[in-house]
């Protein structure tokens, strides 16, 4: 039975071996490197990348990666290249084959295919000798000493070699062509950065309640509001004009420093300027405000009148805190 240590010390050993793999990818970068990445840039088609087995799972996050900083690529699985989807690639679309050994009989068949259609070959090898690496126009050497796997068997190293090639492709490229954060957002609507950029506070206010007294309303009316509204304040209005805010912490400060509280009305305890942010803000700059301001809400006004509360917790839930 394996004792705990080695168990880490495999782990370890397994980190180390693909440390030094990839470390070792830079003497690899040449001028076959430099020209797959300018070929690309120019080309006017898409990127389509194919592979076989573990290959094939790499093919697949390069593919995501480059889609993701704004080189439009497709997977294309080599068994399935050679019985129809073959009909993927387009004129202008340049080819990038995954392969460790080079010389799968799926890229065999396959590779011959693609060049008769005109289109470049790309390998990704760790085999530039291999057939694949000799037929390939450009060759990305992606060659390890060893796999991480005890057997020497298992792709590991060599997977890992892959995907940090297909990563400096893609960051190459995304340099290229001046990809910036706005783009990536663009790309990214769902995530946390792309809703730092696109979410307003229009939003997540049409979301909440809308506590709100006048400056008359008595303490336990007052109580009541923000208790049930459950956004830990409520807006003091006069005709839909905020005057003031009463928070969870003015609810304290007022129960501790005055014994006979009930004979007081909201306009005794509210804070007569509250921190406000416009209805048609970005959510960003909403979490700027409270951050700055060191509060938890913000009083949100369209057309200078009072459309409601904004909460820390609201971004929270939407990635952007």
């Amino acid at each position: 039975m394996k004792t705990n240590n080695s168990i880490i010390s495999l782990a370890k050993q397994t980190i180390s071996i693909e440390s030094a793999a990839i470390a070792n990818l830079i003497n690899f970068l040449d001028e076959s490197f430099e020209n797959t990445v300018k070929l690309i840039h120019n080309s006017k088609g898409r990127v389509i990348i194919t592979g076989i087995g573990k290959s094939a799972i790499v093919a697949t996050k390069i593919v995501a990666t480059m889609n993701s900083t704004g080189t439009p690529s497709i997977f294309m699985h080599a068994a399935d290249a050679i019985h129809g989807d073959l009909g993927n690639i387009q004129q202008d679309d340049v080819v990038i084959c995954i392969s460790n050994s080079g010389n799968t009989p799926e890229i065999k068949v396959l590779v011959p295919l693609i060049k008769n259609y005109g289109n470049k070959v790309i390998a990704l090898t760790g085999n530039p000798a291999s057939y694949l690496g000799v037929q390939a126009n450009f060759v990305l050497n992606s060659s390890v000493e060893k796999e991480a796997c005890p057997n020497n068997l298992a792709p590991t190293s060599s997977t890992t070699a892959q995907m940090v090639i297909g990563d400096a492709l893609a960051v190459c490229l995304l340099d290229l062509n001046d990809f910036g954060t706005k783009d990536f957002a663009k790309y990214h609507p769902g995530g946390a950065l792309g809703k730092k950029i696109y979410l307003r506070v229009s939003e997540l206010v049409e979301r909440n309640e809308k506590p709100q007294v006048s400056p008359s309303t008595d303490i336990k009316k007052v109580l009541l509001e923000i208790s049930e509204k459950r956004l830990g304040a409520t807006a003091v209005l006069n005709n839909n004009t905020i005057i003031g805010v009463i928070t969870d912490g003015d609810i304290r400060r007022m129960l501790n420093g005055k014994e006979d509280f009930l004979t007081l009305s909201a306009k005794d305890i509210m804070g007569s300027n509250p921190k406000t942010i416009n209805y048609d803000a970005m959510a960003v700059a909403a979490l700027e405000t409270m951050e700055r301001n060191n509060i938890t809400q913000l009083l949100v006004e369209k057309n200078n009148e009072y459309a409601g509360i904004i909460h820390l917790h609201d971004l929270i839930k939407e990635g952007i805190f």
